[in-house]
């Protein structure tokens, strides 16, 4: 028989719509499941259990009237998202016992949604890895295969999404932080256009690289969940583009972005490196499921080559220099230590001049894709990675470059601004996912996400795809001491 997290988020809102759960069920059922499988899939680093319960008293209790597509339905806010009265560590052992006095606008449009948190899930420190193994919580595991990561830096909301501990979840973006973990963990991962969702009410815009973003199993719930955070904040220091008529829920639903051209590039745009055919895979099928649908698809050059590796980096050593409290540094981890240190070489003279250099690489970029309405090519250029590999036994300049090898796809499109959409179209030939990078003009989130409808369509589905570790904990066998679950 279905379970409660069986459901989509939209589906699990129309069940507390119809009156056939309650809200209070449904995170009942949520947080059995956090507490069964939460550390086993390191999805969260604090779980805010009776705060919860009281939010989703507080859900019900709210007139039909009143209601949103998304209302009653629960959620988890990445950790490194201000959240008033919640300890909110970055990831990082540095703060540990930090406990915000604000929440950051996000969090105040979940809440007013009528969405229910049930904690803070794992991120890497400080936001600075694609990896989500840190000092202050369990690493985030991917729930198809224990033994891997689940990316970062919001691979704690891919691991509670994909483990069906929460049907959607916010994350952020950076340079990829969202649709790496989606990619690797099978799931739905949008990174919006700037300016498009607050970042507030702290920072200064981190030079618009980083964007906060859902993370679900369907397009529908990622775009209801966009609709919920793209409110628009006084004060923000990117004008967002304006909404479509009745939201990008209504225009998934209908999933009619017209016809199409689609520029199709398989090479690396960070680094000049190999793909892994199981990803090359993945752009194949997912080139033919949009010719499938109509659309033109055309082999294009990548808009972006090498040559932007070394300004993105200084960027973002640069932006690995968020406050931290003196003598709390020796608390942080090699990577991030290794980043601060090269960022305070960098002179204000040259991060303009880096700044400015970038700028004609996005102008330049931007003419070599006019005539195009949508970009694909492969999320990652390799499908999973081993928790550890990035860091263990090697040094931090490895570890870095590492990195940049297995994702030279997405960062580029922090750069531009663009709105970007992993999708779960390929597995590997073990059955792990592999994701696809379908990237849309700027502003056109609702186009990009129409058009990924018609994908997931013509896929025929993807919410019903579910690791092992799905059915290792149901309502009738979490035990008295909260610890179940099964490796896959």
């Amino acid at each position: 028989m279905a379970e409660p997290h069986d459901l989509n988020a939209l589906e699990q809102a129309a069940a507390v719509a119809r009156g056939d759960v309650s809200s209070v069920e449904l995170v009942a059922h949520h947080l059995a499941r956090v507490a069964a499988l939460g550390d086993t899939v390191g999805a969260f680093v604090t779980v805010t259990p009776e705060e919860a319960r009281r939010a989703a008293r507080a859900a019900d209790a709210v007139p039909a009237a009143e209601r949103g597509p998304l209302h009653g339905v629960p959620t988890a806010v990445k950790d490194l998202t201000l959240t008033a009265g919640v300890r909110t560590t970055f990831g990082s052992a540095a703060f540990a016992d930090f406990v915000p006095t604000v929440d950051a606008d996000v969090v105040r449009h979940l809440r007013d949604a009528g969405l229910v948190s049930l904690g803070k899930t794992t991120t890497s420190e400080l936001g600075c890895s694609l990896y989500s193994e840190g000092l202050v919580a369990p690493p985030a595991r991917n729930p198809w295969d224990l033994a891997c990561t689940a990316g970062g830096s919001s691979g704690g909301a891919a691991a509670a999404v994909a483990a069906g501990l929460v049907p959607v979840a916010q994350g952020s973006d950076g340079g990829g932080s969202v649709r790496i973990p989606a990619a690797l963990c099978g799931l739905v991962g949008h990174k919006p256009s700037r300016g498009l969702v607050s970042g507030g009410p702290l920072g200064s815009g981190a030079f618009g690289l980083p964007t906060n973003g859902a993370i679900g199993r369907t397009v529908a719930d990622v775009a209801a969940l966009l609709d919920v955070l793209a409110v628009p904040v006084p004060g923000e220091p990117y004008l967002p583009p304006p909404p479509p008529p009745g939201g990008h829920l209504a225009v998934v639903r209908r999933a009619a972005p017209g016809r199409l051209r689609v520029g199709r590039f398989t090479r690396p745009m960070l680094v000049d490196g190999p793909v892994h055919p199981d990803c090359v895979a993945a752009v194949d099928r997912a080139a033919a499921l949009l010719a499938g649908a109509g659309h033109e698809v055309v082999e294009v050059d990548p808009p972006f080559g090498p040559e932007s590796w070394p300004l993105f980096e200084t960027v973002w050593t640069v932006l690995a220099l968020a406050p931290v409290a003196p003598g709390r540094e020796s608390d942080l981890l090699p990577l991030t230590r290794f980043l601060r240190e090269r960022g305070a070489r960098v002179s204000v003279a040259a991060l303009t001049a880096t700044l400015a250099e970038l700028q004609a690489l996005v102008r330049l970029a931007a003419r070599r894709t006019t005539g195009f309405d949508l970009l694909l090519c492969p999320t990652l250029a390799t499908p999973q990675a081993p928790i550890g590999w990035f860091h263990s036994g090697v040094d931090p300049a490895e570890d870095f470059d590492r990195q940049r090898r297995f994702s030279p796809y997405c960062a580029v499109f922090n750069l531009t601004g663009q709105p970007s959409v992993s999708l779960p179209v390929g597995r590997t030939a073990g059955g792990l996912p592999v994701g696809v990078l379908l990237t849309g003009r700027y502003g056109d989130d609702a186009r990009l996400l129409a058009a990924a409808a018609e994908v997931e369509r013509a896929d025929g589905g993807w919410d019903h795809r579910h690791p092992a570790i799905w059915r290792a904990v149901d309502s009738a066998n979490v035990n008295s001491s909260g610890v179940g679950g099964a490796t896959p």
